[in-house]
């Protein structure tokens, strides 16, 4: 069998440096995001790279082909980790996968694994949790998911891409500390556990170096420390000096260009590059290629499960759905009469732009999803919105329309036409977004009474949107509501509430937004996040009692936008332009920092309501080899079926090192249990979870530590403690040393 040194034996230096440098924009799948470079002498085809946190993401028109190739958009990675169901997440990865092989994907630019660092970070969605266990283990559960099908997975953005403000340029100054506990640990953890073809380094700097030419991370931490044996691959366009790349430990450069071949042959030719690194960085291209499918000869799936997908894609979504607030409104009986407000109602938003974007068959909306289960919607509401939105199916047409132009352009190589449709293209976007703050409350005083004399109840849709290149602005229409949303919700809740009926609030938005100035009005909140395609469905089982909420927060919604302490530093130095950032809360990210320093969130970290109620009982923890095993019944005590979120945090012991309050060090989702069942649950964590990094090694206190049983980070149900006897220390490589 042909290996990647058989192969390196048979070619010349600057064939090998050419397998370093990508071939640009695919041009064998239209759409995905890159190809590497083939050598058709020797049989080494280029391989296809392609973006889909939350699906496929490639164009559904081929050129000279009349079909499309629609894909399933899945739920945005912040509402897989809010379901906290890793086996229901390895199910969307494997989905993923199967779909990524049916289209000719090699690998797939997934998953995402920043930390939710700001509220209003514009991939907030695209990224799983404020918390590096909860992440960690969410990517090791997409990435098995996605490579049980022989496509690759990729661990992005390596590290501290925590914000869009001037991402190709930013310095992000971070203690190792912070670095070592926070920051690296998810991708530590996924990487240890589940193997990732590839590595994709962060456009940012990381203490001074861009990551993609930062030796001490690409090398030192993720190869030595780690024993990472895959691909490290540039972001598109990252960084200042391929030369460097190489050197520092990136072995493709994407997307690549003929320039940067002649750049590394000269530094070659120089001695600046080495053929030790050379043949170093070509194997690991060549070990890629060899295990794609397309050298393989695997090819897609003769046929692929799409309406399978489609259910799974439905599931997640209903699991990551999050109820904030039921003041007794919810679930509905039977099939009632529902006035929904809202443009998000009639449009919901599936998913953000840019590398999370995808283009599904279908987006079932709220009003359409509701519709299916036999709710009657109040037609006079909805006319009024559809007349309002009416713009949204214009720019759908004129989108399409650049779509069928740029296939035209692609055919024809005409590089100036092209440019033009791009602009085109980028101006519908602006549109899009400038059409997303459409009117909201456009009803008179009487209209508002008759709709609520006929209708049992009022649904109000609050929707947003987030894409890679900007963060979220922290002005009405964005974070904050803007007047018309405010008086829509004053308005239809004093005219509902008058009449003795529920007024509910579904929350279609990538990341957090401003609740406090509103949330009394209202009845229940539901934060449905970009669910994907089968958003309609997923809700109105929800809001319907067939399904009761189980999602919980994955981050923490804070009161006040600017309590949370990232931004104070946020965006950075000067403020206009930055060039570099401070995390000045160091460790305590998320609720680290509510809960050390008592601050009260709007709604905490691990927050969500049910409509049944689980009692926790029998906890029982010892300390079992290299493991805290705990142990504890979870019994259904509600009306309803239902699944809970065990969480597991330690407080570690006073020794008089700065720590937060208490960590999550372990977590378990139920299965459905019925009114009355229980279920027996068992939670191993690993010694080497509990402990800090301090000194240049990780060091796991002795004494007693305080184990803390939860439904939420402040909803906390047991207690015990247990004592680590003795001090344990381990090198960075997680080898046990002396302290």
């Amino acid at each position: 069998m042909v290996d990647a040194d058989d192969i390196l034996a048979g070619l010349g230096v600057e064939e090998k440096i050419s397998l370093l440098v990508g071939a640009g924009l695919s041009r064998i799948v239209l759409g995905a995001a890159g190809d590497t470079r083939s050598i058709a002498r020797l049989g080494i085809p280029g391989i296809v790279l392609c973006d889909g946190p939350a699906g496929v993401r490639i164009h559904p028109l081929r050129l000279g082909d009349a079909r499309k190739y629609y894909v399933i958009s899945f739920p945005n990675e912040i509402l897989l980790a809010s379901s906290w169901n890793l086996d229901l997440v390895r199910s969307v990865g494997r989905a993923i996968g199967e779909e990524a092989r049916f289209f000719g994907i090699d690998v797939m630019l997934a998953p995402g694994l920043n930390m939710h660092r700001l509220p209003i970070g514009g991939r907030v969605f695209e990224y799983f949790s404020e918390d590096p266990l909860l992440s960690g283990e969410m990517a090791s559960a997409y990435v098995e998911g996605v490579q049980s099908t022989g496509v690759g997975a990729t661990l992005k953005h390596f590290v501290a891409h925590e914000q869009e403000a001037n991402r190709l340029l930013i310095n992000v100054v971070v203690s190792e500390r912070a670095l070592r506990e926070i920051y690296l640990k998810p991708f530590e953890i996924a990487v240890r556990r589940a193997r990732p073809w590839a590595v994709m380094a962060a456009y940012n700097k990381l203490n001074g170096k861009y990551c993609t030419q930062n030796p001490w991370l690409l090398t030192k931490v993720l190869r030595e420390e780690w024993g990472y044996d895959g691909l490290v691959m540039t972001d598109w366009f990252a960084g200042d000096n391929s030369v460097e790349q190489i050197l520092s430990g990136i072995d493709l450069i994407m997307p690549g260009s003929d320039e940067t071949v002649a750049r590394l042959v000269e530094a070659y030719r120089k001695g600046v590059i080495s053929d030790e690194i050379i043949n170093l960085r070509a194997r690991k291209v060549l070990e890629l290629v060899l295990k794609s499918p397309r050298y393989r000869g695997l090819g897609g799936y003769r046929d692929l499960d799409f309406e399978g997908h489609a259910r799974i894609a439905y599931e997640a979504a209903v699991e990551g759905v999050v109820l904030l607030k039921n003041d007794g409104a919810l679930p509905l009986s039977g099939k009632p009469c529902l006035a929904l407000f809202g443009r998000g109602s009639y449009w919901t938003v599936k998913g953000g732009l840019g590398s999370g974007d995808s283009y599904p068959r279908y987006v079932v909306s709220i009003a359409d999803g509701l519709k299916e289960r036999g709710v009657l919607v109040d037609e006079e509401v909805e006319r009024i919105y559809r007349s309002l939105t009416h713009r949204f199916y214009e720019l759908g047409e004129s989108v399409s329309v650049y779509r069928r132009l740029r296939e035209k352009a692609l055919a024809e190589t005409d590089a100036r036409l092209l440019g033009a449709l791009l602009t085109q293209y980028f101006d519908a976007i602006v549109e899009y977004m400038r059409v997303m703050h459409l009117q909201e409350d456009p009803f008179t005083d009487d209209l508002l009474e008759k709709v609520a004399e006929r209708c049992n109840a009022a649904v109000i849709t609050i929707s947003r949107i987030s894409t890679e290149g900007f963060d979220r602005f922290p002005v009405k229409g964005d974070y904050y509501l803007r007047d018309d949303e405010l008086s829509l919700i004053s308005r239809v809740s004093g005219a509902f509430h008058k009449h003795g009926k529920r007024v509910i609030v579904v929350l279609n938005i990538p990341s957090p937004i401003d609740i406090t100035s509103w949330r009394d009005l209202v009845d229940a909140i539901l934060v449905l996040w970009l669910p994907g395609q089968e958003a309609g469905r997923a809700l109105a089982d929800i809001l319907l009692g067939k399904v009761s909420p189980s999602g919980k927060l994955p981050l923490t919604w804070p009161k006040d936008l600017y309590e949370t302490p990232a931004m104070r530093t946020y965006p950075g130095t000067p403020r206009e332009n930055p060039v570099g950032v401070v995390y000045s809360e160091d460790i305590y990210l998320g609720y680290r920092y509510y809960d050390t320093f008592a601050l009260e969130p709007a709604y905490e970290f691990g927050y969500g309501l049910s409509y049944t109620a689980f009692e926790y009982r029998d906890l029982e923890v010892k300390l079992d080899g290299e493991s805290v095993i705990a142990r504890l019944r979870v019994v259904n005590k509600g009306p309803y079926p239902g699944k809970e979120v065990v969480q597991i945090y330690v407080k570690a012991p006073g020794s008089g090192v700065y720590r937060p309050l208490q960590e999550l060090k372990g977590f378990y989702k139920t299965k459905l249990l019925e009114s009355g069942e229980g279920e027996d649950i068992e939670v191993k964590i690993p010694l080497e979870m509990l402990a800090m990094f301090s000194g240049g090694k990780w060091v796991v206190e002795g004494g007693v530590y305080e184990i803390r049983v939860g439904a939420s980070s402040r909803d906390i149900r047991l207690k015990t403690t247990l004592e680590i006897p003795g001090i344990i220390c381990y090198d960075a490589s997680w080898n046990k040393t002396a302290c």
